[in-house]
């Protein structure tokens, strides 16, 4: 089991590592915004229409899924709403809190532990958590100025052209499937390579409150889950996907709305910063226990 273990988490771990290290030895901070920019905008949509194109997700079959990923997004918030924050204002308390890291780690961390066949389940989660980010969570952080700014993003829309073009896929040209299937496999290891780039560049500040915020989140995502997997009839792939989703670390996109926004951004990349270090302890316990458990 620990080989297992090891063989899943380090190939993720290493890559993020990797860009840490070329991060750091640059003479001058490196310029990622335009990588990430293409990633968000071009090789993650690539990425879902390709896996829903190729694993065509049954709608009425996979709601379960779908509320699970909603549920785990918004109890901990509701969760969280109830705890005196640790001075720091509700938004950048409550956002951080709710939407994990499931695209940079979430992705790849999944495919290696739960195998490629769920491919499709798992970039469900992470368009449905990347939907909900960018609707609620940018309402909560401009205090309701932006609520229809997920009609931009690309990923809702490469997910609707997935799921409703997945029973014609037979019809659609190889080398026009080959082309958008080789512009998505760039962005898993894109994803990882940039998260250690742009923690390479941050300083922890206020590790006190960091860790004390980051502990919240976590005790937020293991009340969340009981009630979630008593409430819903997910399968035992569905059930470990959710728990390895409602304790990853903070996703690093939530620093760059706060940043955006001026909602605490330091004290949100502090915390951000901070929880994925900890996800190094945290993640192989969870992966372990789904395996070991469910």
């Amino acid at each position: 089991m620990l080989l297992t273990l090891l063989n899943i988490v380090l190939p993720v771990f290493a890559v993020a590592a990797l860009g840490y290290v070329f991060g750091r030895r640059q003479a001058r901070a490196p310029d990622m915004g335009f990588v990430n920019h293409a990633n968000v905008m071009v090789f993650c949509p690539a990425l879902v229409f390709s896996a829903l194109l190729a694993n065509p997700v049954d709608l009425s079959r996979g709601w379960p899924l779908m509320a699970a990923t909603a549920l785990i997004v918004i109890v901990p918030g509701l969760l969280l709403l109830c705890v005196r924050r640790p001075g720091v204002s509700r938004p950048a308390f409550l956002v951080p809190g709710m939407f994990r890291n499931t695209g940079n780690i979430g992705i790849p961390l999944m495919m290696l532990a739960y195998g490629k066949d769920l491919l499709g389940d798992i970039v469900m989660v992470f368009v449905l958590s990347n939907l909900l980010h960018f609707s609620l969570g940018l309402y909560l952080l401009s205090r309701g100025r932006n609520r229809w700014l997920w009609l931009r993003n690309p990923n809702v829309w490469a997910a609707v052209l997935g799921v409703g073009m997945a029973p014609y896929r037979h019809w659609i040209p190889d080398f026009v499937t080959t082309s958008i299937d080789l512009t998505g496999q760039i962005a898993i290891p894109l994803m990882l390579f940039a998260l250690g780039v742009r923690l390479s560049q941050d300083r922890i500040e206020q590790l006190g409150l960091a860790l004390r915020i980051n502990v919240l989140y976590l005790l937020a995502g293991l009340l969340t889950l009981p009630f979630v997997l008593w409430l819903l009839p997910l399968t035992p792939e569905w059930s470990r996907l959710i728990i390895l989703s409602a304790m990853l670390p903070p996703a690093v996109l939530n620093y760059l709305l706060s940043e955006q926004y001026k909602v605490e951004p330091k004290t949100v990349a502090s915390v951000v910063l901070l929880g994925n270090l900890l996800s190094v302890g945290v993640i192989p316990l969870v992966v372990w226990a789904t395996l070991s458990w469910i």
